[in-house]
């Protein structure tokens, strides 16, 4: 879906940022705004537009809270987020020394702190150990009182935040009852920025720790635990289950079974011929003229060289070639929804892959662009994505003959 850029990147995040809409992480208006500012392709421009957008809206919020005005101040402190996660977006050409990637991605931790302080459920900061640090995580719950209940773990993907996972999930499951536990992973928010941890593909010693400290709290039923992946974290919470046992269900959004796979899916023959015969170095030499005139390349390969730790466009893709679920799926037991977009080019037949290689019970679910569902993660359809996720999940777990 085409919306305000004729940029294909630019549209789709814009329409991600919009979707957000229907749970207070975005305004129609300002966004269109916005977005009218900003020159197709421009990347500057949109670090420009979406953070002054976002410093005006923290600053509205500023002013409702110094006059008590708490539910005013919570959802600019929201919206704000989401716009300076935007922002940050496409800083990608030296994020490790670029001081805006830093600055503008504390901003949007810091505003959705604040929002989380006047929601009307509680959000509980915490950091989870995990190896010789902590990972950060928010445990969003349905109410103060300890009752067990159904819960929720978050898993990033190839670009999110934990702050994201609150219009993404959370907010759809704590109306029905679900606790959430959203985390930042090596390769992902908070580690990646603040302590340069990457992406490491044995996942399971991620998850590990996180279902350990979520088996540690009395307000979780330890018998109805979901693991819920998004884009890349999909594949590593499949990995993970490979794994760990305790894990009462899993939502794939979307499936990925292959990452070198949805990496390449587009690339011309010719290309990928030079990377498997071993020709790096011409390889990288035509990818980067490529990526000049090609923003979603150019995205895709810089966060890779980021996230991974490479500095080559073929070291990265060399990395990704062992991100695949082939000798992992088959091992996971747990009932598994798999959703697939329509649209999504990156994925095609993936979705039904791990759908067929996995043990356990597997339902996969096609959602279509006349829906308006057919983009990757079914951005710009959160309400119809989240009734097909929590009507599985409700049967699943049997929840309606629970409370």
């Amino acid at each position: 879906m085409k919306i305000l850029f004729n940029d294909p990147s630019f549209s789709f995040e814009t329409l991600r940022a919009l979707g957000f809409a229907c749970d207070g992480g975005a305004d129609l208006g300002e966004i269109i705004i916005t977005a009218n500012k900003i020159p197709d392709g421009d990347e500057d421009a949109w670090l420009r537009e979406w953070k002054a957008l976002a410093d005006r809206i923290t600053q509205q919020g500023e002013d409702s809270l110094s006059k008590g005005h708490r539910v005013s101040a919570s959802e600019a402190f929201l919206r704000a987020s989401n716009y300076y996660r935007v922002a940050e977006f496409y800083r990608r050409s030296d994020p490790v020394n670029d001081s805006e990637v830093i600055s503008i991605s504390r901003l949007s931790r810091e505003t959705f702190q604040k929002a989380a302080k006047l929601l009307d459920t509680p959000v509980e900061n915490i950091f989870i150990p995990y190896e010789e640090t902590t990972l950060p995580a928010y445990f969003f719950r349905v109410d103060a009182t300890d009752t067990p209940r159904p819960t929720i773990i978050y898993n990033n993907g190839f670009d999110s935040t934990r702050e994201e996972a609150y219009f993404a999930i959370a907010a759809a499951a704590l109306r029905r009852g679900y606790n959430v536990l959203a985390f930042d992973g090596p390769g992902a928010g908070e580690p990646l920025r603040e302590k340069n941890m990457l992406f490491r593909v044995d996942w399971e010693a991620v998850i590990t720790p996180v279902l350990d400290y979520v088996y540690s709290r009395k307000d979780v039923r330890k018998d109805q635990i979901a693991l819920f992946g998004y884009s890349l974290g999909a594949l590593q919470i499949v990995r993970a289950s490979a794994f760990d046992f305790r894990i009462g269900a899993l939502i794939l959004n979307d499936g990925m079974y292959d990452f070198y796979d949805a990496n390449t899916i587009e690339m011309p023959p010719f290309l990928l011929k030079l990377l498997e015969n071993g020709q790096e170095e011409l390889f990288d030499q035509v990818i980067s003229m490529l990526m000049k005139n090609n923003t979603s390349l150019r995205w895709a390969i810089q966060n890779g060289l980021w996230t991974f730790g490479v500095t080559t466009p073929s070291a990265y893709l060399k990395k990704t070639k062992v991100w695949t679920l082939d000798d992992f799926a088959d091992k996971v037991k747990a009932p598994t929804l798999v959703l697939e977009a329509e649209e999504d080019k990156f994925l095609q037949g993936q979705a039904q892959k791990v759908a067929n290689s996995l043990s356990g019970p597997a339902t996969c679910v096609k959602l279509y662009t006349e829906e308006g569902a057919g983009e990757h993660c079914h951005e710009g359809a959160m309400r119809r994505l989240t009734q097909i996720i929590f009507d599985w999940l409700d049967e699943t777990f049997s929840y309606n003959n629970l409370y």
